[in-house]
């Protein structure tokens, strides 16, 4: 009797094992990450590179941030994370990449005859500040505000309005991603290493 039981007991746990791996099979990642790691990352002339965030979902509409596959504030992680880099270790400056706003609204507008469908118009908005701060205090930084709309009709079931909704952020942060460089070698190229650019002011 002992004996069976231990090979019940065996059985038991070769079941749950089997049911665990399965679900781990059968519920892959449906959206990858936007990553940004193939471009050379903008090369910073200080000793750390802090990444914060002041953004705080609020789960109620009209913001429906919460709902994305991917949110922009990850996003905006990963996008600090793959081009940010600190460059000189002896430096005592530091650079902070400070989140402001990764919201998204929705709003529902009426048709205005029968013959077309209400629906559902979505704007996403990524405002992030990068700061440059030495031992002194003393601080130069640059500021963007990215954005992108959509609108879609109100019945498009929810895997559909999954799909849209990451396009819609993988667009917004290749838009980002161009801008945010561009602003970097132009309001902090005194802190990019080996950086040639000049502008006229």
């Amino acid at each position: 009797m002992l004996k069976f039981s231990r090979i019940l007991t065996v059985i038991t746990i070769l079941i749950l094992s089997a049911c665990a791996s399965n679900k781990e099979v059968a519920e892959p990642r449906r959206y990858k990450e936007p990553r940004f790691n193939e471009q050379a990352p903008i090369e910073l002339l200080v000793s750390k590179v802090n990444i914060t965030s002041e953004f705080s979902p609020s789960f109620t509409r009209p913001y429906v941030e919460h709902l994305f596959p991917i949110s922009l504030e990850r996003a905006a992680r990963i996008w600090a994370t793959d081009r940010l880099e600190a460059a000189d270790f002896s430096a005592n400056r530091t650079a902070d990449f400070i989140i402001k706003d990764a919201s998204v609204t929705e709003r529902e507008e009426k048709a205005q005859d029968l013959f077309h469908k209400d629906s559902l118009k979505y704007r996403a908005t990524l405002s992030v500040v990068l700061r440059v701060t030495d031992a002194n205090g003393s601080t130069a930084q640059t500021s963007i505000e990215a954005w992108r709309e959509l609108g879609i009709p109100a019945d498009t079931q929810i895997d559909q309005k999954e799909k849209y909704w990451n396009e819609m952020l993988q667009k917004l942060m290749a838009d980002f991603n161009a801008k945010m460089q561009e602003n970097i070698e132009q309001y902090l190229n005194m802190y990019v290493k080996n950086s040639t650019a000049i502008f006229e002011y």
